[in-house]
């Protein structure tokens, strides 16, 4: 049986498209549900690469949808069970198009900060610490090392850009003038509770979550809901626990794979990206796959 062919847009006539982000695809269904496509497209350095990833739209449906159901103790979610994909789309040759990459959603207002969670000390906040010997202003003890697991997780919020643009690191203070201090406060306490708890469960099944981002939104009620997607490889740093060693980038199961590729061009990290050779397009592919295996199987 062939693979299905990836998608890099959907199309549903029959609904209204409120946009297209990085990745996904939002269609309006009604006054209380949205629905979203979770696409092939594959972004990195906030720019969309023209070649999609085949499966990983799937990959990535499949992957939060596990992680909102095991977190449901700690945090409700966006998943809508009032209605079907057969009553969204009747059309069943539009329906094959987006099944298993869509999900049909309550209709909430998004929290204006990105909620990152890091565990170890790589990428932006590695290179952070050997400049000043903090992440994110949140001092450190001195010494750490490359992809050096942290004394405890820390709360790094990022305030959410326009498209196209980068998203850029604010303090807890930020977010409260943004939010208010309680509703701050509890974004952080809960995004620190499901990291701890989901790298714990991760660690079981050979991977190690280095990093991560939450979003969240209110319903009319001010109730917090956990958003977007989560814990996935796009979200996430993966890596493999039997090839972590403190002092070098691990490998990972996530686009990092892609983003080291990328940093081998000669490419402005602006639009439009680079083609993708069909064997870094295959290699990322497999990467999704291996993740959601160890994780969900």
């Amino acid at each position: 049986m062939n693979a299905p062919a990836a998608l890099y847009e959907s199309s549903l006539p029959h609904l209204k498209l409120l946009g297209r982000g990085k990745v996904r695809d939002m269609y309006e269904i009604d006054a209380n549900h949205l629905l979203i496509v979770t696409t092939d497209r594959m972004s990195a350095f906030d720019v969309i690469m023209p070649d999609p990833i085949p499966g990983k739209g799937r990959v990535l449906t499949s992957v939060s949808n596990f992680w909102f159901e095991k977190m449901q103790h700690v945090i409700p979610n966006h998943l809508s069970s009032d209605l079907t994909l057969a009553d969204v789309i009747p059309d069943a040759s539009l329906r094959a198009q987006v099944e298993g990459r869509a999900i049909i959603v309550k209709r909430l207002t998004p929290l204006p900060v990105e909620a990152i969670v890091r565990g170890y000390l790589i990428g932006s906040g590695w290179k952070d610490y050997q400049r000043c010997g903090a992440v994110c202003g949140i001092e450190l003890p001195a010494g750490l090392q490359q992809a050096q697991q942290l004394p405890q997780p820390i709360y790094t919020p990022s305030s959410k850009a326009a498209m196209g643009l980068h998203d850029e690191n604010i303090s807890f203070a930020d977010t409260v003038a943004l939010m208010g201090a309680e509703l701050a406060g509890k974004v952080r306490d809960v995004s620190l509770q499901l990291y701890t708890t989901a790298a714990e469960y991760a660690r079981e099944r050979g991977i190690i979550i280095a990093d991560t981002k939450f979003e969240f939104g209110l319903d009319d009620d001010g109730n917090l809901f956990l958003i977007d997607e989560a814990l996935t490889p796009d979200s996430s740093r993966f890596w493999p626990v039997e090839q972590y060693q403190v002092g070098i980038s691990p490998p990972s199961f996530d686009k990092q794979y892609l983003r080291d590729y990328l940093e081998t061009l000669d490419w402005n990290k602006t639009a439009p990206g680079p083609k993708l050779p069909a064997e870094v397009s295959q290699k990322c592919a497999e990467k999704y796959l291996e993740a959601e295996r160890k994780l969900t199987s």
